[in-house]
């Protein structure tokens, strides 16, 4: 989930961020709730481990936009029609939509109109990093879902894989706020092919490296089709390697490379090498914590959906 570590350095050099979420939201009212959805996770996530990254993107890109109201899931809305966030291009390669509404019809079946399709993110993305060997945080619930979703706001919001380091601590900071993971050709090939617009590489990208995206990858900048390992080796498992490769300059992004060209940032990097992957863990679980509360809707905000894709009518 290569993205989420470039997410994990940004976050961990700014402040906390707080949500009026609780632990054990549902203990009365749907008990057997984040069973179901870990259970789920545990039966078909193991089989299917490239989508532990997935829907941490999912919950990632749901995050940044309007705060964590699963807004992403929508595909339809009165006042955006069609044009929705899950359209933008940002999330044009977002998977496991179907997953989740899997999740929760299963959830609806046990206790109608009780819990959020932003709260079933918010767990599935936990416990499936958990069920592909990586760390656990906690994740308070009482989440509701939003009522807006607009494709402009998620190109625009969403950091991109072009940002540079000033951009994308902005972006962060506007929200007060990859280990495992595939990429798609066009999200990158201008590094290879056209960086400045005179046909050329970037130079930052490390020349043995590049040479294998282009004549094994991506042979063409606008393939759609072919996945590339962001981490290659170990895109199915949940570990360090992410950053030992930025530090051999073979991060697949221009916003990774960034992250070795910034002080507090590469400091950061340095540090998580040199420690243990308790540590890495401790850290990736911290930063999921901050995540998972940005701008969450609670109370009376929003709805309960009862189909994730729309809103109720």
């Amino acid at each position: 989930m290569r993205g989420f570590c470039s997410i994990l350095v940004v976050l961990a050099i700014l402040g906390s961020v707080h949500g009026d979420l609780q632990m054990g939201f549902y203990a009365s009212s749907c008990p057997k709730a984040e069973q179901i959805v870990q259970d789920y996770v545990n039966e078909h996530i193991p089989n299917a481990p490239s989508l532990a990254a997935a829907l941490i993107r999912m919950h990632f890109h749901d995050c940044f936009v309007r705060g964590c109201d699963g807004s992403v899931l929508l595909n339809f809305t009165s006042s955006s029609g069609n044009q929705t966030e899950r359209v933008a291009v940002p999330n044009q390669t977002v998977r496991g939509f179907g997953f989740i509404d899997t999740l929760k019809s299963l959830v609806e079946a046990e206790c109608p109109g009780v819990v959020s399709c932003a709260d079933i993110i918010a767990l599935a993305a936990r416990d499936s990093i958990v069920i592909t060997g990586g760390p656990s945080w906690k994740v308070p619930t009482g989440r509701r879902d939003g009522l807006i979703s607009n494709a402009s706001e998620a190109l625009s919001q969403i950091p991109a894989p072009f940002d540079n380091i000033t951009i994308l601590i902005q972006k962060f900071a506007n929200k007060s706020a990859h280990t495992i993971g595939i990429a798609h050709c066009p999200s990158f090939s201008n590094r290879l092919y056209n960086f400045t617009g005179v046909g050329d590489r970037d130079p930052a990208l490390d020349s043995e490296y590049a040479d294998n995206l282009q004549s094994r990858k991506c042979r063409t900048p606008n393939d759609t089709t072919t996945r590339v390992e962001m981490d290659p080796g170990s895109r199915k498992t949940f570990d360090l390697s992410y950053y030992s490769l930025l530090l051999k300059r073979r991060g697949l992004f221009e916003s990774d490379s960034e992250l070795t060209r910034n002080s507090n940032t590469l400091t950061y990097i340095n540090q998580l090498l040199q420690g243990s992957i308790e540590n890495f863990f401790s850290e990736f679980a911290t930063s999921m914590e901050k995540m998972g509360a940005v701008e969450a809707k609670t109370g009376t905000s929003g709805e309960i959906r009862r189909n994730c894709a729309v809103v109720n009518s």
